[in-house]
């Protein structure tokens, strides 16, 4: 069975996100752009507060808490709030001599830039609240990884960036469920997934776009008459099931022109068209243009930059 949480990640995944490991001595502060699509936090050692443009609203992290802040507005992290931030080249230069001198009465913090990828991602940016801390419990998992991220981090090592781009995963799959299961605005589709009249639906969509589904199929997966799984279906998801269906198709297929690897064939039968002339229609109905102008337009815009603290 499809893990839908797993899925929208697995989709979202970039390469080349940047995890830095800082040691500061007071006075210190960090200022991070908001063209960081997701930015995570994570002190090791001290202490450290984050906000976005009020100070009297920051949050305080200790060791083992997990700041996440999607991006938007320009955010700080710093040794007390209202403290002077600077930019991370310049926070380099000046805390370059902290590691050095030790790590007494310092900061030991990690900071990790992480681009996500399409439309999947940037709807799983959405979700997200303008900055998400999660305090991690005695024996939660989040401690062993961040404990494996500030180790590896401590120097070079053959292989580093792959180490740290599956625990930047690792650490991204637990902060999500963490924030979904604590939020109560966490999407539809993930409150969803949890409800047994629906999840063998959800799942057989996301497990199989292409699949021509009726509403009496996906109604027979989950047990339940045509009326009484549509009107949960629309009740829960806010949208009937085939609208559902195409929603997740169109996304699906955006991020396939956008990766430019397929032929509009190879898309069509992924997406559950019989060909690619239907294809081409239900996506100009659905975006008001045909899917070849559509990439074109996609493919001439510039990357979108990841920084790193």
């Amino acid at each position: 069975m499809v893990d839908i949480l797993q899925d929208h990640l697995t989709r979202a995944r970039a390469s080349g996100g940047v995890f830095a490991r800082s040691v500061a001595r007071p006075p210190w502060g960090l200022r991070l752009p908001g063209t960081i699509q997701l930015a995570l936090h994570t002190v090791v050692q001290g202490r450290a507060w984050l906000w976005l443009d009020d100070p009297r609203a920051a949050l305080e992290l200790a060791p083992g808490d997990l700041a996440l802040v999607p991006g938007g507005p320009d955010h700080r992290i710093a040794h007390k709030p209202d403290a002077v931030c600077i930019s991370p080249e310049r926070f380099r230069e000046q805390h370059a001599d902290d590691e050095l001198i030790g790590h007494r009465g310092a900061t030991v913090f990690l900071c990790g830039a992480y681009r996500f990828s399409g439309d999947v991602g940037r709807g799983l940016i959405r979700t997200l609240p303008p900055t998400l801390l999660l305090r991690a419990a005695a024996h939660d998992p989040l401690h062993d990884v961040i404990a494996l991220l500030s180790r590896e981090l401590s120097g070079p090592a053959p292989g580093q960036q792959t180490v740290l781009d599956r625990l930047l995963d690792v650490l991204l799959v637990l902060a999500m469920r963490a924030c979904f299961e604590q939020s109560p605005t966490a999407p539809r589709w993930y409150q969803a997934s949890a409800d047994p009249r629906l999840s063998p639906a959800l799942h057989a969509i996301h497990a199989e776009a292409g699949h021509p589904w009726t509403v009496p199929e996906l109604a027979s997966l989950s047990g339940l008459s045509r009326p009484a799984f549509a009107r949960n279906f629309e009740r829960s998801l806010g949208q009937a099931p085939m609208q559902y269906l195409t929603d997740w198709r169109m996304t699906l297929a955006r991020d396939y022109l956008r990766t430019g690897e397929l032929t509009l064939a190879q898309i069509a039968s992924r997406t559950g068209y019989a060909s690619p002339n239907a294809f081409a229609a239900a996506f100009r109905r659905h975006h008001g243009q045909p899917p070849g102008q559509w990439q074109r337009g996609e493919l001439a815009r510039p990357p979108e930059p990841i920084h790193g603290g």
